[in-house]
């Protein structure tokens, strides 16, 4: 606090960090990507239904009312862009998130739209 006459008057300094305009740029990219691939309804909600435990293509169709080739398609293009894996258990399929940012994100969106407390 600087006293100017009678008054005291509150300086703020401001520090400006340099950030590496090429690494905001990937980063940037990146986060889009994400955001493009969750814009998706179907995606988003598969994703809301993996975040407690991995789930198979079934139980994900009758959770969300589709059709098993449109589940498949939808998470054949999350496997391969690495949001979900695949693990066999017998004849049965399961699908758990491995993308720890995917997780926080969805999960971050699921609590703040999809539950009962909402405000």
């Amino acid at each position: 606090m600087v006293v100017v006459g009678t008054k005291p008057v509150c300086i703020y300094v401001c520090i400006f960090v340099y950030m590496n305009i090429k690494d905001l740029q990937d980063t940037a990219k990146e986060v889009s990507g994400l955001m493009k691939l969750l814009s998706a309804p179907n995606r988003l909600m598969i994703l809301c239904q993996s975040i407690e435990s991995e789930k198979c293509v079934g139980e994900l169709c009758r959770q969300l009312g589709m059709r098993s080739a449109s589940m498949s398609q939808q998470l054949a293009l999350l496997r391969r862009e690495n949001i979900v894996s695949a693990r066999r258990d017998d004849q049965t399929i399961f699908y758990p998130i491995i993308d720890e940012k995917t997780m926080w994100l969805t999960h971050f969106l699921y609590e703040t739209y999809c539950t009962t407390n909402k405000e």
